[in-house]
């Protein structure tokens, strides 16, 4: 087989093979149908285990590029073009693909104890702490969204990372931590004194409050996410197909 692992690099095995994957479905052979060979095949053939191989399937399959079925296996899906992708953004990458350039206001990073809201979500002990950070960010001349992330212990951060950087690659190149799956409650509010300070508008003012429950591969919760983004300044739209 002309697809390899470098067992010896650096990079995480799951990074590789997710990579290994994505050469693949843009070979002629695969765009015109043919199955991908077998997990426990192909993950013998790479040395690596069945769980990092499916590791990036998933992700690819959540993304939309791959389709996975029982008994006929793997295939690149019709469409390689999926908006399921362009839905699993870092904020980040959002406001590149908008042409919107981003200034950051403020960043920090601090060790909390959680509310019962969180650590319920996070199955933990609420005196256990986690990583919390805070952004307030916007276009050059004014903030407009101000971000809470809580970050689950078992990620790994320190606080000592670079959250300049698109924050899923970061968890991913760093921490070996694949964000796949997203569910998100949207809802209006009144900007109270604190928010309305943060994105200097009138107290009281309307603001777009968008909470994120973000999860793993194996569906286990790695990210509590929730913003409050200026009314007037903001747009979220959502596109579904069938």
């Amino acid at each position: 087989m002309r697809h390899a692992i470098d067992h010896k690099s650096p990079i995480p095995l799951h990074a590789q093979a997710e990579q290994l994957l994505r050469n693949m479905i843009s070979e002629e052979e695969y765009q015109n149908g043919k199955v991908f060979p077998n997990e426990i095949e192909l993950a013998k053939v790479l040395a690596i285990s069945r769980s990092t191989l499916r590791q990036a399937i998933n992700k690819l399959v959540f993304e939309g590029l791959l389709v996975r079925k029982k008994r006929s296996g793997t295939k690149v899906a019709k469409s390689v073009v999926s908006s399921k992708s362009n839905n699993w953004l870092s904020f980040s990458q959002e406001m590149k693909l908008r042409g919107i350039t981003i200034k950051n206001f403020e960043t920090q990073v601090s060790w909390v104890l959680p509310d019962d809201e969180v650590a319920d979500f996070f199955e933990i002990k609420a005196e256990r702490q986690v990583l919390k950070m805070e952004k307030l960010r916007g276009k050059p001349d004014e903030p407009f969204v101000y971000f809470v992330s809580y970050f689950h212990p078992r990620v790994g951060l320190t606080g000592e990372e670079d959250f300049k950087m698109p924050l899923y690659e970061m968890l991913e190149h760093e921490h070996s931590v694949i964000a796949t799956l997203s569910k998100e409650e949207i809802s209006a509010k009144a900007a109270d004194g604190f928010i309305a300070n943060k994105l200097q508008i009138p107290t009281g003012s309307p603001v777009l409050f968008r909470k994120r429950f973000v999860y793993d591969h194996g569906e286990r919760p790695i990210e509590y996410n929730v913003g409050f983004y200026k009314a007037d300044s903001f747009v979220y739209t959502v596109e579904s197909s069938r």
